[in-house]
């Protein structure tokens, strides 16, 4: 027989509660959704950092190849490169082919005509994410019509805000899950019996496994036509499959299926024996209840019930008799250590596993020292997921349960450790994450990444802060007096007392006026209250259902008592409002960190800068501008060297380099000197020695470029007699 709602719930426990984190919620709600319609389109992970025909350039002769270079590995498919002819017509044969490094090409048709070609690319980047854009190029001279480049980037529109939506409840749902588990298995073991906490935990699970398939149904048309009727083209699935995004998605629902295999365990293992204990106590009540007869009976028979139920709770926890096959309190004690240490290792695998499945398939994959950064970024997550998930099932177990269920200052101050000690992991790997994907502080302060950046650490700072209040405010909590024998019987004696009181009124009613007067007048004092009892309860003294009121009456009455003690402690208040605070600031900090998951690296954004501004034509002069940093490792050894080719093209032209420092100022060396290279032909180094003219200022006359193609330009740089560096970058001339 299982306690009633009535005796988890006394009278207005819980809707204060309830309406507050409706609204909480609400709130919350509306200020995800308008943090992640700003996340949307996403930004590309990898740039276009050169092509041939260069974009904007103007060729005599149509080629037969177009080349485009990224800054990272993407993935290409029939039909990834497209390239059109000034009347709008497809010109290309269709086959992306590798050419090696991060450079890939596709074969035009011969017989093209002049004019303005245009170029649309549309790839996937190492780290899952979409990458479209267009350049145009001319043959023989620019013509006056062009094909319109596609406004909507690759991962954009409904598809894309549906996709974005999906990654972040897929984070949540990481997220309450394995925090939630963590919280039950290493700081409060009891609350695997509490309901609130189990469907908190198995909401995790759900929102993760519904979202996790929903971005592999809508993954083909993310990344490709953008249509919200392709989500269910089984083709599209079949391609997603191969790759490893797919892959990874495909395994984070394997490991859900183990997920909920260990969710099933942790709850069914340590909520079974409170279970067990709460209905024997409940029955043995109620059995009491039953069996006494006569009013001169009435409360002693209910004493008598209590220090039975005490007694087989004792039997319960491990006593036993010598014929009974429970195990003893010392093998029982072993069994819940190896219990909990299976359950550690078991979840932590699981865990790790579904963290891995966004490691391996996202940022941290690629770029910079990826075998370095995945299993930090695996830790990093798991952090994330046991401060976060933790101080939401802290957060219920505060609001949510029921009154006998309270969660114990211990627990409290568990968790205190467990989110001080995650914080750290956070603040180590946060540090090395940054340095990683931005690289530099104009990155920092000038990409939108950086940017998103700056606000994450921004509201970091303020959970932590909200956090060390709460760690004070635990300092201060006053645990709820303890369940001794004589304290339970003097609060099921009140109880009993307040009980027997109200159901004799009850009841006498039934028999008329001068029952109900007698029941009336039980209510003043204890004594009279089990004479009233007596009296009045003639009728319920034989009936089951009537003895079974009683019982749950009183033990309301007690939960009552025990809980108004609770709630007395300033300490417990204030740690509601600081866990409920924190709570909101970690919900704006998913959606945040969501969106920055979806931006470009600032690394990779400087980069992009760097260099396609090394292979662009000065819009007014047409000349190649060339900025490359140098450090020779001695004094005065950094800066930048600027080197500048008018008008860049095959026969003489006109070479200036300017050194600064790293001021920005014009800063003199001893000597400055240039080489070309074409590698393709095999003709070079030719090497130029340009005369210095100012501070800071050097320039050559008739530099010779022989032949039209992808020169590697090397300047060496002296800064004193031992100190010299040759830094270099390729560029298009001719």
């Amino acid at each position: 027989m299982r306690r009633s709602g009535a005796a988890r719930r006394p009278a207005g426990g819980t809707a204060p509660s309830s309406n507050r984190l409706r609204a909480l919620l609400l709130l919350l709600l509306a200020t995800v959704t308008a943090v992640l319609a700003g996340a949307v389109p996403v930004s590309a992970h990898a740039a276009l950092t050169g092509s041939d025909p260069q974009q904007g350039s103007v060729v005599q002769e149509a080629p037969s190849q177009i080349s485009l270079t990224f800054s990272e590995k993407v993935a290409t498919s029939d039909g990834s490169v497209r390239v059109y002819d000034p009347k709008g017509k497809q010109v290309d044969t269709g086959d992306v082919v590798d050419l090696g490094g991060n450079s890939y090409g596709v074969k035009l048709r011969p017989g093209q005509p002049d004019g303005t070609f245009t170029v649309t690319y549309q790839v996937v980047s190492a780290d899952s994410h979409p990458v479209s854009g267009a350049f145009t190029f001319s043959v023989g001279a620019p013509s006056k019509t062009t094909v319109p480049v596609p406004g909507q980037e690759a991962g954009g529109g409904v598809v894309g805000g549906l996709y974005g939506f999906a990654r972040y409840l897929s984070y949540a749902g990481f997220i309450l899950l394995v925090g939630g588990a963590a919280f039950v298995l290493a700081c409060w073991q009891r609350g695997a019996g509490v309901r609130p906490v189990q469907r908190l935990v198995v909401s995790g699970w759900l929102t993760l496994a519904v979202a996790t398939l929903a971005m592999l149904l809508l993954r083909g048309s993310y990344t490709g036509s953008g249509k919200l009727g392709d989500i269910f083209d089984m083709d599209l699935l079949s391609d997603v499959l191969q790759t490893k995004t797919g892959a990874a998605l495909i395994s984070r629902l394997l490991l859900l299926a183990a997920a909920a295999l260990f969710i099933a365990v942790l709850f069914g293992a340590y909520a079974r024996r409170d279970e067990e204990n709460d209905d024997e106590n409940d029955d043995e009540g109620v059995k009491d209840v039953e069996e006494s007869e006569g009013a001169e009976e009435g409360e002693e028979g209910v004493e008598e019930g209590v220090e039975e139920g005490v007694r087989e709770a004792d039997v319960t926890k491990g006593v036993g008799s010598e014929d009974d096959d429970e195990p003893s309190e010392a093998d029982d004690g072993s069994y819940q250590r190896d219990l909990t240490f299976g359950l550690a290792i078991g979840g932590g695998v699981v865990a790790a596993g579904l963290a891995a499945s966004w490691a391996m398939a996202e940022h941290a994959s690629t770029g910079l020292q990826a075998g370095l950064a995945m299993p930090l970024d695996i830790l990093h997550l798991l952090a994330v997921a046991a401060w976060l998930g933790g101080l939401a099932t802290l957060l219920v177990a505060l609001f949510r349960a029921p009154a006998d269920a309270q969660i114990e200052t211990a627990a409290v101050r568990r968790f205190s450790r467990v989110a001080f000690g995650s914080v750290l992991v956070l603040t180590a790997t946060g540090i090395y994450q940054s340095w990683r994907q931005v690289g530099t502080w104009s990155a920092l302060t000038g990409t939108s990444y950086g940017q998103l950046l700056l606000v994450k650490i921004g509201l970091v700072a303020v959970l932590v802060g909200i956090a060390w209040i709460s760690r004070r405010w635990t300092a201060q909590l006053v645990e709820a007096p303890a369940p001794t024998e004589e304290d339970r019987e003097k609060a099921t004696g009140d109880a009993v007392d307040d009980g027997a009181g109200a159901g004799a009124g009850t009841a006498g009613a039934s028999d008329g006026a001068g029952t109900a007067g007698a029941g009336a007048g039980a209510s003043t004092t204890g004594d009279d209250a089990g004479e009233g009892a007596g009296v009045g309860g003639d009728d319920g003294r034989g009936d089951p259902e009537r003895a079974a009121q009683l019982a749950r009456q009183r033990v309301a009455m007690a939960t009552a008592r025990e809980k108004r003690l609770r709630d007395a402690d300033p300490g417990r208040r204030g740690l509601r409002r600081s866990v409920l605070a924190e709570a909101g600031v970690a919900v704006v900090l998913l959606a945040v960190t969501t969106a920055l998951t979806s931006t470009e690296p600032g690394r990779t954004v400087e980069e992009a800068k760097a260099a396609n501004a090394a292979v662009a034509p000065d819009a007014q002069s047409g000349a190649l501008a060339l900025d490359m940093s140098f450090d020779t490792g001695g004094k005065n050894g950094k800066g930048v060297v600027r080197l500048e080719i008018d008008p860049a093209r095959v026969g003489a032209n006109e070479m200036h380099v300017y050194v600064q420092g790293p001021d920005g100022k014009a800063h003199d060396i001893p000597e400055v000197k240039v080489a070309f290279t074409l590698e393709t032909k095999d003709i070079g180094p030719l090497p130029v020695v340009p005369d210095h003219i100012a501070t800071g200022h050097w320039t050559a006359d008739g530099v010779q470029i022989p032949m039209a193609g992808d020169w590697n330009i090397e300047v060496t740089v002296r800064t004193s007699d031992i100190d010299q560096v040759t830094v270099s970058k390729n560029a298009k001339i001719g």
